[in-house]
């Protein structure tokens, strides 16, 4: 990713253009130079040369001219009629022989393909040299200031030139903005060296070069202060502008032209927000409005709280007594006769009122679980066996389990958007290379240090030991060895396309001291697109900001880092194997550095991170095993708390029989068997398991199992020590079996609901996790209630926990249930402690505010929390990967690739599609390619780091007449290449011998034979492959094979559509998870707008967005989520409970608790995603085991609010406090040891948050919240005499 593909051999068109400047000036280094009063007198006046005719050739062959200040002569007509071809503002004499202008037109016609989308740059660029070759005036402006002499003859070694400060700036304007399609970058990297100013470019003309160096091999210096020199004037000629109504280039090699200036699809992403200011303090407007509403409700609390207190007006004890102290209808009628109410028979009524006064669901339930505790309490073995025979039988699909970690598979929907574009562009044109690399780094000195420069001799000759070992490396595959070379990239088929600095020798130690070590590859920093030496083995120029990092600015030689990457084949993995051998090697790869290059690099003091393309995945498979240890550890700690809070009292003389160390481990196993069941059957109908299935619902069904398991327990220990076996399980089941109903059916629907979200992990675990949740519901009051008649029968008959064999004495009584007037501890608390203290007016005043401010204030930080899903999060902690992301940070400047695809792109003449997509001259101003351009200035909005490299562009051009070297064919018709390559020209260098086979070869097209530049739809048919074809070279860099092979999609293209064809660019740097998001969306939208502008269909593409589309709506899906998830619970409420009232608060609490983990997500910086948003569903199913218990307590209990709510907390309130609240907490506490960084952010931080937080809502918000405004209580006195029968006959 970020690596740029470079066109292949483009700089020989660099080292061409060179030769067309300098090709007059050539000199023999050898020769001597003279000082300047041994030149003959000069003539510095019109009419006059300065340099006239060839007096000499170099030993390469290059022609060198003649120190010759010579009246101008005037052509021949067929050297004049030649002239006014190339040189229009060159009249009359000339300064050049016809051999000279040969040699000129010759040389120009490298350059002509690299400006000719841009007309005024090319006419200034080619008058320019014509005016310096042979203007007539050439001794009023070129001053010889010495010679050499060479044969007794003069010959150039170094010149003034002098021109107007005006037109060097509006030379330099007309070419600074004209682009270089196919390494995505300007012409003006090439022709000037990247240059900033007129200066910076004439500075690059006139730099003396070495013998076999293109360049001038004397200074030139170009002057515009003509004062001081006598005579001499500036040169004068006329500079079209890039916008010249004439010769006007495109709008994205001209943007500053006034029609290109406003742009329709271009739109700035607005990053502001509303926001409000108070003096000089700005606050969003949200939050100022949460504010204002906390403010106005506290303030109203805090008047309403002192009235009451004070009860100073008329009217207000009335209401208050119906607020804070209401009793239910038949409760005011008969206040005095419940006082004298005798306790064993308010026990009795509790019972009853639970009967007669449930909804008809509610009743029907009770009735059900009244029989059916009967039933199981005669029958435990038989419901104990039928119950396991299921869930067992389910557990036989696990044969077929299997694990899904492919990324696409887990966090793409189908019908994903992103899905189909990766798949068009696979299909259509090619899948993404495969990306293996490398980042060696030097060490800073000292903490605050900046980091020495890593370009030296020593760290450049160990990175020649590093590459050798890289290309000396086998992988086995199949039998098969595997080496880079068979699976590297290779545009031209002949090496590969490594990114290296050692690119700048050829990837060959011995051209390092041939070139000049260091001095070079500084050199190449620089030049790195102009200079012939500094081009790759693969024939394209490297980018130092690809191979380089750890520098400021263009200050390559102090960079820190090398940055070596290897692009490898990558095909369409359909059947899972196609990749074998390129995987096979990755594999190897790293084990090759982890065991080897790591200890050599860490010896020269440097540091190495490294990646390859599958070892995140890989890592991630490594991941799901290294924290089985601590998932272990941690259920192992619920176990022993669970067994611990299931037991009575911890006497020793009773210990061995009262512990539930059987039963705990009982429940456990139930637990697990649900689990197991509910992988099992989706095992079995082909559904594949998920790793958040494995680490997020075995906690989730064990905190749901596990608060079951104890209020089941606590219900049974609560009934009287007398009472018959059968009454004690049926009571139980009676007073709880409702509510757990309520909690299980309640969390069942909410994930059942959410199991129709699009997003697959989401979806997966929904599904998973409802069936896990119904399956222990099932198993909790079938097999576990069993298990607890047994427990009590081994109790009864003194037996020893864990070994039921074994009888003790008679002597050791163990306790048979909890006394009534001696309570467990943590009942004791309840009831004495923490009740009363709830029902002060003040502490719910500040219960109601401190809760309501968390709730208003988690809903300010809400919209803080950021998408994404940082990749280091996922990995272990101990991951070689976590330093390679954090040196990809560090050093990385460059973005992932960005492909902007047309579809059923309708190349008829008649279509105007052409034009439309274009951006070289007489191209639409807003077409695809020059809002590419302009969207590139704008990068920081955009995220679109550099224009488009453009096939079409290129196309056209090569097809161009001006371009008479490119597009060429042979007498029969057939295509013609340059000069330069076979068969004009010997593959290993030799001489051309253009006159025996090319000499016919003639251009494509005469300008007469298209139509304002473009060619006719069956020209465009016959000529596109042969464009595809062609290699690129010195005489013509617009080849387009190698750059373009894979840009286009030709099946089908005589129909007159091209059905697939993209454009390269590239993102900006993106190091942070909103960053990708951002550039998705602003690519998208940016496409959006061009595809209904152009009437196209356009879509962005790059290799991420497959895996980042889901956080385009993240918070859509989280938000579905949690409105299905609550409204569940809602509906289920209300259906069992026949009351809005009830329904209403549950739904409350449940809202509030889910709200505040969210603002703890906030402060935590823990980011929205598929895990959050599954743990924020766990957490409404959790959350309602906080709410309903405690909620149907108190609905069913007698007494005002308040005594109702102190009921609830007593009889409830202990069995969630330890049944979930603290079973939870030791096993989460477990999970900050863990190695896996996402066990310890979404699973130990938010479930921690989980825990406290439903716990604090559920335990001390909750029954405040119920004192004040609870339900009316379902009890009623003067229904107890119809229903004091039944009762005892159903006790019966």
């Amino acid at each position: 990713m970020g690596i740029a593909l470079l066109r292949p051999r483009v700089s020989w068109l660099v080292a061409a253009l060179v030769k067309v400047i300098f090709f007059v000036f050539f000199v023999e280094a050898q020769d001597s130079v003279l000082p300047l009063d041994s030149m003959p007198r000069k003539f510095q006046k019109d009419g006059y040369c300065s340099m006239y005719g060839i007096c000499a050739q170099r030993s390469d062959g290059k022609v060198l001219n003649c120190a010759s200040n010579v009246l101008s002569t005037k052509p021949g007509n067929l050297l004049s009629s030649k002239m006014q071809s190339l040189c229009p503002t060159i009249t009359g004499n000339v300064c050049c022989t016809a051999t000279q202008f040969e040699t000129l037109q010759e040389q120009v016609q490298q350059a002509v393909p690299l400006l000719v989308g841009c007309p005024a740059c090319l006419r200034n660029f080619l008058n320019l040299f014509c005016e310096l070759s042979c203007s007539p005036n050439q001794s009023s402006f070129i001053n010889v200031t010495s010679v050499t002499q060479v044969n007794n003859t003069m010959i150039v070694d170094g010149i003034d030139v002098f021109l107007t400060r005006t037109y060097g700036e509006e030379l330099y304007n007309s070419c600074k903005d004209v682009k270089f399609g196919s390494m995505n970058t300007r012409a003006m990297d090439f022709i000037g060296a990247g240059a900033k100013n007129y200066e910076d470019l004439f500075a690059f003309i006139g730099k003396r070069a070495a013998v076999n160096m293109p360049g001038s091999p004397y200074k030139i210096t170009f002057r515009t202060d003509t004062s001081s020199s006598s005579g001499m004037k500036p040169m004068n000629i006329t500079v079209f502008s890039c916008g010249d109504s004439l010769l006007g280039c495109s709008c994205g090699d001209c943007p500053s032209v006034s029609q290109c200036s406003n742009s329709s699809s271009l739109t700035v992403l607005e990053k502001g927000s509303c926001k409000v200011r108070i003096g000089s303090l700005r606050v969003k407007c949200i939050d100022f409005c949460l504010a204002v509403v906390y403010m106005v409700g506290i303030s109203g609390i805090f008047v309403f709280g002192i009235l009451h207190w004070k009860g100073k007006i008329i009217g207000f004890i009335p209401w208050s007594k119906l607020l804070f102290n209401n009793n239910n209808e038949n409760e005011l009628h008969s206040e005095h006769k419940q006082q004298n109410t005798t306790s064993a028979l308010q026990e009795s009524e509790m019972l009853l009122v639970k009967v007669l006064r449930a909804s008809v669901v509610q009743d029907s339930i009770a009735r059900i679980f009244r029989k059916y505790g009967i039933f199981v309490s005669r029958n435990p073995t038989v419901i104990l066996v039928s119950s396991l025979v299921v869930p067992i039988l389910l557990c036989i699909g696990l044969i077929h389990f299997r694990v899904e970690t492919k990324p696409e598979k887990l966090w793409v929907g189908h019908g994903s958007k992103a899905a189909e574009e990766k798949h068009f562009f696979d299909h259509h044109l090619a899948p993404f290379y495969r990306i293996e690399q490398l980042i060696l780094a030097t060490i800073p000195a000292t903490k605050n240090a900046m980091p020495s420069s890593i370009v030296s001799d020593r760290n450049m000759m160990l990175l020649f030991e590093v590459q050798k070992k890289v290309d000396e490396l086998h992988a086995n595959f199949s039998g098969t060895m595997v080496s880079l070379s068979d699976i590297c990239l290779k545009p031209l088929g002949h090496d590969c396309a490594t990114q290296s600095v050692l690119q700048y020798f050829k990837m060959n130690r011995e051209k390092y001291d041939d070139y000049g070590g260091i001095q070079h590859s500084e050199y190449c920093f620089e030049h790195y697109s102009s200079e012939e030496t500094c081009r790759s083995a693969f024939q394209a120029p490297v980018d130092p900001s690809t191979v380089l990092g750890g520098f400021s600015g263009n200050n390559y030689s102090e960079a820190s880092a090398f940055i070596i990457t290897y692009p490898v084949n990558n095909v369409v993995d359909d059947l899972g194997n196609q990749n074998g051998k390129a995987m096979a090697w990755e594999r190897a790869f790293i084990r090759l550095v982890k065991e080897e290059l790591v200890p050599m690099v860490q010896a020269q003091n440097l540091t190495i991170s490294f990646s390859s393309e599958s070892s995140i995945q890989d890592e991630l498979e490594r991941e799901s095993t290294a924290d089985v240890m601590t998932i272990v550890v941690s259920y192992l700690v619920m176990f022993a708390y669970i067994s611990f809070a299931l037991g009575d009292s911890l006497q020793l003389s009773s210990i061995l029989v009262s512990s539930k160390v059987l039963l705990g481990l009982s429940g456990v196993l139930i637990v697990m068997l649900s689990v197991l069941a509910s992988i099992g059957f989706y095992s079995a109908i082909g559904v594949k398991s998920t790793l958040i299935i494995m680490e997020v619902i075995p906690f989730l069904v064990l905190a749901v199992g596990v608060d079951n398991m104890c209020i089941l327990v606590h219900a049974v220990k609560r009934q009287a020590l007398d009472m018959p076996l059968g009454e004690k399980i049926s009571n139980a089941l009676v007073e709880v079996g409702p509510s757990i109903t309520l909690a299980s059916f309640s969390e069942v629907l909410a994930f059942a609901a959410a199991s129709f979200i699009p997003m697959p992990a989401v979806r997966v675990f929904s599904m998973f996790a409802a069936l896990a949740v119904f399956l222990d519901f099932l198993l909790q009051i079938t097999t576990f209630v069993s298990l607890i008649i047994f427990d009590v029968w081994r109790t009864d008959d003194n037996r020893i926990d864990c070994f039921p064999c074994v009888k003790i004495s008679s002597s050791v009584q163990p306790n048979r249930g909890v006394v009534h007037k001696n309570p467990a501890l943590l009942v004791r608390y309840m009831q004495n402690i923490h009740a009363p203290m709830l029902t002060n007016p003040g502490v719910k005043i500040v219960v109601i505010a401190t809760f309501t401010a968390a709730s208003l204030w988690s809903i300010a930080l809400c919209i803080r929390i950021q998408p994404g899903l940082e990749q280091r999060i996922v990995l272990p902690r101990d991951s070689y990967l976590q330093d390679y992301f954090d040196d990809l940070e560090k050093y990385l400047r460059v973005g992932p690739p960005l492909y902007f695809v047309v579809k059923d792109f309708n190349y008829s003449f008649e279509s105007n599609q052409t034009n439309k997509i274009c951006s070289i001259s007489e191209c639409d101003p807003g077409s695809l390619l020059n809002e590419i351009s302009k969207a590139s200035l704008l990068s920081e909005s955009s995220f679109i780091a550099k224009p488009a490299a453009s096939w079409l562009d290129d196309f056209l051009v090569w097809l161009s007449p001006e371009a008479f070297s490119c597009c060429r064919k042979f007498m029969n018709g057939s295509y013609c290449p340059p000069n330069d390559q076979p068969p004009c020209c010997q593959p290993q260098g030799g001489s051309c011998n253009v006159e025996a086979i090319c000499k016919d070869c003639t251009t494509c097209f005469l300008h007469s034979d298209l139509h304002d530049g473009r060619p006719s739809t069956s020209q465009f048919k016959e000529k596109l492959p042969w464009f595809l074809m062609a290699l690129p070279s010195a005489n013509c860099a617009k080849g387009g094979s190698g750059a373009y092979s894979s840009s286009i999609d030709l099946s089908g293209f005589d129909s007159g559509l091209i059905q697939a064809s993209s454009f390269r660019t590239y993102h900006t740097p993106l190091n942070r998870q909103v960053d990708y998001v951002n550039a998705m969306k602003a690519a998208r939208d940016f496409s959006s707008r061009l595809s209904d502008s152009l009437k196209m269909q356009i879509f962005p593409y790059s290799v991420y967005y497959i895996f980042f589309e889901q956080y385009l709506n993240i918070w859509k899906t989280a938000l579905i989520n949690i409105a299905i998830g609550l409204g569940a619970v809602f509906i289920v409420c209300l259906i069992i409970t026949c009351s809005i009232w009830i329904s209403a608060i549950i739904f409350l609490v449940i809202a509030m608790i889910i709200l505040d983990i969210m603002g703890v997500m906030a402060v935590l910086k823990i980011q929205m995603n598929a895990i959050s948003i599954v743990n924020l569903v766990m957490s409404i199913g959790i959350a309602v085991e906080f709410c309903v218990h405690i909620t149907h307590a108190f609905s069913m209990s007698s007494g005002n609010r308040e005594s109702r709510a102190k009921t609830a907390l007593s009889t409830m309130g202990a069995s969630v406090f330890s049944g979930i609240t603290l079973t939870k907490l030791v096993g989460v506490i477990v999970l900050h040891f863990a190695k896996s960084q996402v066990f310890v952010v979404y699973y130990f931080q938010m479930y921690l948050a989980l825990v406290l937080i439903g716990s604090l809502h559920g335990l001390v918000f909750l029954p405040v919240f119920l004192s004040i405004c609870g339900p009316p209580s379902r009890s009623a006195t003067q229904e107890v005499p119809q229903e004091q029968p039944s009762v005892e006959e159903n006790g019966k």
